[in-house]
């Protein structure tokens, strides 16, 4: 058993229940009734958090919208390595594939509305951590950072969508092909 100070708190629970239930089924599984069945909570506990689904699936997603950028002497493949891994981890461990097809499908509205405002946020952060180093030389000034980050996502989309899995090498072979269109070219000389 657990200590009492190890335990995951009522809010830790239920933000691993909403983001299992979307990764697995997608959106319209999110319910109070679903999280508390999965959590063993009463609803009366779920509902004094949140109230409703929409901030349920907010406040789950939340701590993946900030993610902690690198610092600003990080080499230029480490910073590659970081964009590739928080793009991944907005997928892996936040909307999931179920989310992701529901968002591409806009077969919910509401959640669609929902997802894409958090993505933004998620996104503008690693936009922001480029740019730093883009004005620091770091990164190439030509680099078209939205079609970048596209880049990233879409590649884990197909990947997964072509194989039914990521290889293990995904990241180390993303670093690869990116690598050129993302160093200045005189980081890429040996």
């Amino acid at each position: 058993m657990m200590p009492r100070s190890q335990e995951a708190s009522p809010e830790q629970r239920i933000a691993s229940a909403v983001l299992d239930l979307l990764r697995s089924r997608g959106p319209k599984a999110v319910t109070i009734e679903a999280v508390a069945t999965r959590t063993g909570m009463a609803r009366t506990t779920i509902y004094r958090r949140y109230r409703d689904r929409d901030e349920m699936l907010t406040a789950a997603m939340a701590p993946i919208t900030q993610p902690t950028p690198p610092g600003p002497d990080v080499p230029t493949t480490q910073v590659l390595r970081w964009v590739i891994e928080q793009s991944l981890s907005s997928i892996k461990d936040g909307i999931g594939f179920g989310g992701m097809a529901a968002l591409v499908t806009e077969d919910e509205p509401w959640f669609t509305e929902l997802m894409r405002s958090l993505l933004v946020q998620h996104r503008n952060t690693l936009a922001h951590v480029l740019h730093q180093h883009i004005t620091d030389g770091q990164i190439r000034g030509d680099l078209d950072v939205e079609t970048f980050l596209d880049c990233i996502v879409g590649a884990y989309f197909t990947e997964r969508a072509r194989s039914g899995e990521v290889e293990s090498d995904w990241i180390e072979r993303v670093i690869c092909t990116l690598l050129p269109a993302f160093a200045p070219p005189q980081t890429l000389r040996t």
